[in-house]
């Protein structure tokens, strides 16, 4: 606004009163907003949370694994090839792991034996 438009303003206390209460009804409005995406984003927040906690959480734990693979060895099994439906091209035994604890060991022991990953 310029400054003569505020003169006015001023000298008509009618008019200061309206464009005080216009002013201060906008600025609330803009304050609400943030509050409704804040509780929104709270909202998606908490749901992805328990999304992702629904979620099995299998770890590589390669003790266990090392201890299977000497096993295997030292029977003289043969590993088999990959049966599952999991398997991509490109996939190393880490992709695995999100799907199957032992369909990771597996592929460990597949790896190891052979030296490649499943075709």
């Amino acid at each position: 606004m310029s400054p003569a438009m505020i003169n006015k303003i001023r000298k008509s206390p009618l008019r200061f009163f309206a464009v005080f209460s216009l002013s201060a009804v906008l600025a609330m409005s803009v304050q609400a907003e943030p509050n409704e995406e804040e509780d929104e984003l709270a909202r998606a927040q908490a749901q992805m949370n328990s999304e992702v906690l629904s979620k099995p959480f299998l770890a590589e734990k390669p003790e266990e694994v090392d201890k299977y693979i000497k096993s295997m060895l030292e029977q003289n099994i043969k590993p088999e090839e990959y049966k599952g439906r999991h398997w991509r091209k490109g996939y190393t035994c880490r992709d695995l792991l999100r799907y199957n604890w032992t369909e990771y060991r597996n592929c460990q022991y597949y790896y190891r034996y052979h030296g490649r990953y499943y075709y």
